[in-house]
Formats: structure tokens, sequence, C-alpha cells
């Protein structure tokens, strides 16, 4: 079987709003089998997304369809698929009752504008919609099943995983099982990534192996493809033990694992606590611990010293040290750290001072230059040891500061894993504790 995917909404062609459901029904797809040949997005133009129905049956068996069913005039996929297939609208009673059912569960009258989202074409038929007042259309044309379901991503999905998903599973029948894994890494860059992996990406091998970024992590997608579910399986978890091998402690987790919720698992498994301070990142680091459930457990709290007098007042900085090295510098996120792991009595800390744009480069420190430390104290120790390292980052003032805190994240991962921080490739400088 092949499909298409297809995506109806101006907001959608014209980037006012990410298309996340191509995403997910493709990986859907992929589960079952199913190639898709290609997704293509459409603004809401009746004759547009009629014409690329009609061009999408031709070449597939499934099309899939998101979008356009709202109540306003704007929303023509119900009325573009009528045409595809020749026929007229008709409404369905079951559906209107369903969608003022909707309407009196909220306590109000349904606008007569809704109503159309009880019409669908001759022949086709309707899906129950568990969440919305769009249902969606089963419809054949030609060789194709379309169904159409709505844009909004948790309507659709509902949608699909209840009422479309059997079906797609039992027209597809036996065929290829297609795992796949996701290994995440930072600290090192793709093409880095890529020749650690050489040997493994070659296009046609199984498992297939590739990299992708997105905000400074770089994953690698590993996909595995055969008739024996148990040997998919099998070739998919080699695969991935031996890009964890190669890629070593720059990977900190699978699929959906992010950098802060390994960071928060690390400290849970130490039994250590640790705290933040924080100057160019802006609360960033704390934000990202504090995103993960249960990390009151072992993130004591932090500072936001965006200033220097602040940074005086807050964490105890000289102010011969800010006016001798600068905020961005060894000495001063020593400082930083050392006062933060003192005042909040956690295990270890981590500071961070940088330049992050567009404004306020030197040459001596041009944009992107941020320092970070990390100040420890062992479990009945009285001897604090502190490390800073400089990193330069490229990118805006946003992805400066992101890749920041990523970097002071993974600066306390490889500390719980007692990884000298100069093991990681993205440190051009280290600087002894102040």
């Amino acid at each position: 079987m092949r499909a298409v995917i297809l995506s109806i909404g101006d907001e959608l062609a014209l980037g006012q709003t990410v298309d996340t459901n191509s995403a997910y029904l493709a990986a859907k797809l992929t589960e079952l089998g199913i190639g898709a040949l290609y997704h293509q997005t459409l603004a809401d133009d009746r004759a547009v997304v009629s014409a690329a129905i009609v061009q999408a049956a031709q070449q597939a068996t499934v099309v899939l369809v998101t979008g356009g069913l709202g109540p306003t005039e704007d929303d023509l996929t119900r009325q573009a698929l009528a045409k595809a297939m020749g026929t007229e609208l008709v409404e369905d009673p079951a559906s209107l009752a369903q969608i003022k059912h909707f309407f009196a569960d909220w306590g109000r009258p349904m606008p007569d504008c809704n109503k159309v989202q009880a019409l669908h074409p001759t022949g086709s038929n309707m899906i129950e919609n568990p969440l919305g007042t769009a249902p969606g259309i089963r419809a054949v044309l030609g060789k194709a099943t379309v169904y159409v379901m709505p844009g909004v991503p948790r309507e659709m999905r509902a949608m699909f995983e209840r009422s479309i998903l059997s079906e797609m599973r039992t027209a597809a029948g036996p065929g290829p099982v297609i795992l796949s894994t996701k290994i995440n890494t930072f600290g090192a860059g793709e093409s880095t990534v890529a020749q650690l992996l050489e040997g493994l990406m070659g296009r046609h091998q199984n498992p297939l192996v590739g990299t992708t970024v997105t905000g400074g992590i770089v994953s690698v997608r590993i996909r595995s493809e055969s008739r024996d579910p148990k040997e998919a399986k099998t070739n998919l978890d080699k695969m991935a033990d031996k890009v964890e091998s190669l890629l070593s402690a720059i990977v900190f987790g699978r699929d959906d694992q992010t950098l802060q919720a390994s960071v928060v698992d690390e400290l849970r498994r130490s039994g250590l606590t640790a705290a933040t301070a924080e100057s160019c990142t802006g609360g960033l680091i704390g934000k990202m611990l504090t995103d993960v459930p249960g990390a009151s457990d072992v993130y004591a709290g932090g500072w936001v010293t965006y200033t220097n007098q602040m940074k005086q007042d807050q964490l105890g900085v000289s102010a011969q040290m800010l006016e001798k090295h600068g905020a961005v510098s060894g000495q001063t996120v020593c400082a930083m750290a050392d006062r933060a792991l003192a005042q909040s009595g956690a295990n270890l800390a981590v500071s961070v001072s940088g330049v992050a744009g567009p404004d306020g480069g030197t040459p001596d420190k041009p944009v992107g230059t941020v320092w970070l430390a990390l100040a420890s104290q062992a479990k009945g120790s009285q001897t604090i040891e502190t490390q800073a390292v400089r990193v330069n980052l490229p990118g805006g003032r946003e992805i400066v500061r992101i890749r920041a805190a990523l970097c002071a994240l993974q600066l306390i991962r490889m500390h719980l894993l007692q990884r000298p921080i100069t093991d990681m490739s993205w440190v051009t400088q280290t600087h002894p504790a102040a």
C-alpha cells in the first residue's frame, strides 16, 4: 500500500502554524508498513484542495486529509471532496444530533453555522469525533480510500486511533514490520556524530541510520525492517546498542527522553541535589529542570542574577572580581557556583554567564561566548571542588541561550557520570577554579 498525506489550512500554508499532524500520521503509516509517497500542505482553496485529492487518489491507495472541517466560510475541505467525487453534499442527521449534543453539554445553543459540519458528500460516510464538533469523512475515490479528519491535533489523533487505524491495519494485511527508535545526544555537532558513525549510515542498509538536529540536540534515527517482527526488533536493538557505544557519554536517552529528564534521573539515582545560578540564560536551566515531574526531589532551586549588582548582592561576587575579570569569565562563574552551593545546601551547583547577543560582544569575548562552572561537595566533606569551562556557541540570541542551558545540564550529567568536563567536545577552553 501507498499513502499520501494532505494538510489543509491557510495558517499552515502561510507558516503561521507548524503542521504536526503529518509527522504523526507518517509515523503511524510506517508502523503499518505503509510508505508515504509525499506530504502536501494546501491553503483553504476549494479548487486547489479538490485537485490535490484527485491527484493523490490516482497515485495512492490511501489518502489522509487533515483540516478544513470547521464551521466557518474558509473551511472548504468537505466541499472540495464533493467536487473531487463529482457529487453533492448531504446532511447526516446523526452527526447533526451529536453536534447539538456537544453544545448542550457546554450549556450553549448551537450556532447555525455549525450545521455545515454535518454535511458530507453523497456516497461517503461520517466518522464520529469523540472530542469535538467536526466529524470526519470516509470516502472512496477510484481505487483509493480517502479519510478526512479535523485539523486540531488532539481531535485528529483520537479519531485516527479510534476509527481509522484498525481499518488501515486490516487493509495493509501482513507485510514488513518497520520499527524505529531515536538516540538523543548533546555535545557534538551533526557532522562529528556522522563521522563517529561512519560505516553505519549507508542509504541502503537495514537497519537504516540517519541523523537529525533540533534545538542543538543531535538525534540518531534508526529504522529496522523485516517480515519477522522478532528479527526487526533484534536488529533494531543491536544497532541502537552499537550507536550508543560509539557515541558514548554524549548519548543521554532514547526516543522522547529529554536531557533535563536524564539529569533528574541521574541526580535521583545518585541521591544528590543540585542548585543553579544563572545570568545570560535568565532562569532557563531551572525552568528546564522543573519541567520534569518530580524534579523537586533533586532540584533545590536557583538564582537569576542578570546584573552585576545582583551577582554581588545575591551571590557575593566581589566588585573587584567583576571589575578585573568581567561578568563573563571563569572567575565569576566559579564564584557564582560556589556561593549557590553554600547557600542552597545542595550537593552541587552549576552557574552560567555569557554574551547572548546581538550586542555586547568584544574581540576577546564575541557574541556566543559562554562560561559555565560546576561546584560540588561530596557528602560528609567540607571541601568544595569547582571547575569552569568556556564554550563558543553559534546562532542568534535565542539559540545561544538554549544551547547554554543545555551545556549546563550536560555539565551536571558529565559530573554525575564521573566524566572529566574536558571529555565534552564542545569545550573549547578550561579554567581552574578561582
